[in-house]
């Protein structure tokens, strides 16, 4: 089986958690990660696709978003293609099996999901959802990841494999 996870980071912590969701599918299958700005167009060859990012402004990031992240909030990096840009172009998966996740701030606690936005855009190409969307949270704006965030990320990863064999999608 061959994973792919494609992830979307300003500060570093969303692809710690990717990093973290990718070496614990690594334990039983191939693994492949890449930043949103070098995803393929396609996932031909892959089995499972995993995608993140932070959630801006109640959803996935936009060009302004990152943009006004880095005026407002001193992000040291700008991705000029998120995990948006990615899924708009990305090539319909019928049956290839998915699963998102986001970062968000711990506090304030605000509404909306990079995670759910991202799933459902996976859907609409076809891909079979596997399990729950998941957030995991970062002090403030850049981080860090609250403690024990990373060890959540490698639980989830393992609640995603075994939503593998199960044959049944998650529809909310």
């Amino acid at each position: 089986m061959r994973a792919l996870v494609v992830y979307e980071s300003q500060w570093g912590n969303t692809e710690k958690v990717a990093q973290a969701i990718a070496a614990e599918l690594g334990t039983t299958m191939e693994v492949e990660i890449v930043d949103s700005d070098a995803a393929p167009a396609s996932v031909d060859g892959f089995d499972l696709v995993l995608a993140g990012g932070p959630t801006h402004a109640f959803s996935m990031t936009r060009p302004g978003t990152r943009e006004d992240a880095v005026r407002q909030h001193d992000a040291p990096r700008i991705p000029t293609h998120g995990i948006r840009e990615w899924l708009n172009e990305l090539a319909p998966a019928p049956g290839v099996k998915a699963a998102t996740f986001d970062t968000r701030t711990n506090a304030p606690r605000l509404p909306g999901s990079a995670a759910r936005a991202a799933k459902q855009e996976l859907k609409s190409l076809g891909f079979k959802i596997v399990t729950r969307q998941r957030s995991f949270h970062v002090h403030g704006y850049g981080g860090p990841l609250v403690d024990g965030e990373l060890e959540r990320a490698a639980e989830w990863a393992r609640e995603v494999a075994t939503g593998l064999g199960t044959g049944s999608s998650v529809t909310d």
